[in-house]
C-alpha cells in the first residue's frame, strides 16, 4: 500500500502521487458519490467562479455524514491507513470531505495558498488527499511547491478577491508571485487517472489551473488529523465552518469529536 520512500517523500516534499490506490469498483462508487453530491449540494456548497466563465466550478463539503457512497469510500478504503503513515501518526483521525468540480472551459484557476491557515486546527501530523475520478492532464492538475509545508504560515486570502479576511494585514507574510517566476520554485505536479491519489500537507503552497478539453474535472478531497492535532477556535469564518465546535471542545484540546471520528489506530 504504502512504502518508506514514499513516507519519506510526503515528510521531505509535503506532497506525493501514489498510483493505483483505489480499486475500479471503489472508483465507481466514489463517482456515484459525487454525482449524488452534485445532483443534492449541501447548504454548505459554494460556486467558485465567475458569472462570466465559460464553465463552472463547484465546491462543497462536509457531506460524508449524509452520503452513503462517501461514507463507504473513506472508511473501507485504504484511505484511513495510508492517512496514518503519511502523518508518522499512531492514529488517523477523519477531519473533513471536500468535492471540487470544475465542469469543461472552466477559466477560473485555483490560486496559491496553503491550507491550514483557512482551517480551525494546529498542529504539524495532518494529510489532505485529492483523488480525481475523471482523467486529469498535467494542465489542469494539482501543482504544489515541494518542502514549502516547512516553511512559514503565510498569508491567506479570499480567492475570488484577494483581501485579507483572516488575519490582518501585515501579521503573515505575502505568498511570492511564483506564476511569475515558476522556474525558481520546485513545482511538482502529475498527471493522473482515476484510481491515483495526490496526497499533501496543508501547509503545502499549492494551485491548479481551470480545465482544458472537453471532460469535467471531479476531484474528491479527504483530509485526516494525526495524534498532535488539536482545536484552534478562529474569531473569523473557518473554511469550512464547524458551528458549535468551540462550545464543546475548548482551545488546545484534543480533536475527540463525533464530527471527527478516528478511522485508524496503529496495529
Amino acid at each position: 500500500m504504502i512504502d518508506a520512500a514514499t513516507v519519506g517523500r510526503f515528510q521531505r516534499d509535503g506532497a506525493v502521487c501514489i498510483r493505483r490506490l483505489f480499486r475500479p469498483e471503489e472508483m465507481a462508487v466514489l463517482r456515484a458519490g459525487i454525482d449524488e453530491n452534485l445532483a443534492h449540494l449541501s447548504p454548505r456548497a459554494k460556486v467558485a467562479s465567475g458569472a462570466d466563465d465559460p464553465g463552472r466550478f463547484v465546491e462543497d463539503f462536509c457531506n460524508w455524514q449524509d452520503n452513503a457512497a462517501y461514507r463507504r469510500f473513506i472508511f473501507d478504503s485504504a484511505l484511513p491507513e495510508t492517512a496514518g503513515r503519511l502523518m508518522q501518526s499512531t492514529t488517523a483521525r477523519l477531519y473533513h470531505d471536500h468535492m471540487l468540480t470544475k465542469e469543461p472551459g472552466t477559466r477560473q484557476p485555483t490560486p496559491w495558498h496553503q491550507d491550514q491557515p483557512y482551517y480551525n486546527v494546529a498542529g504539524r501530523q495532518n494529510v489532505s488527499f485529492w483523488i480525481p475520478v475523471d482523467p486529469v492532464n498535467r494542465e489542469s492538475t494539482l501543482e504544489f511547491v515541494g518542502g514549502s509545508h516547512l516553511g512559514p504560515w503565510l498569508m491567506p486570502r479570499s480567492f475570488m478577491d484577494a483581501q485579507a479576511k483572516w488575519f490582518p494585514e501585515g501579521t503573515l507574510a505575502d505568498l511570492p508571485d511564483i506564476e511569475a517566476a515558476r522556474d525558481a520554485f520546485p513545482i511538482l505536479g502529475w498527471e493522473l487517472q482515476p484510481g491515483d491519489a495526490v496526497c499533501f500537507h496543508m501547509l503545502t503552497l499549492h494551485a491548479a489551473r481551470g480545465v482544458t478539453g472537453t471532460h469535467r474535472r471531479r476531484v474528491f478531497s479527504v483530509r485526516f488529523l494525526g495524534d498532535d492535532i488539536t482545536h484552534a477556535p478562529r474569531r473569523w469564518r473557518t473554511s469550512p465552518e464547524f458551528p458549535g465546535l468551540s462550545e464543546a471542545l475548548p482551545a488546545g484540546s484534543p480533536m475527540n469529536h463525533p464530527l471527527f471520528p478516528e478511522v485508524w489506530r496503529a496495529p
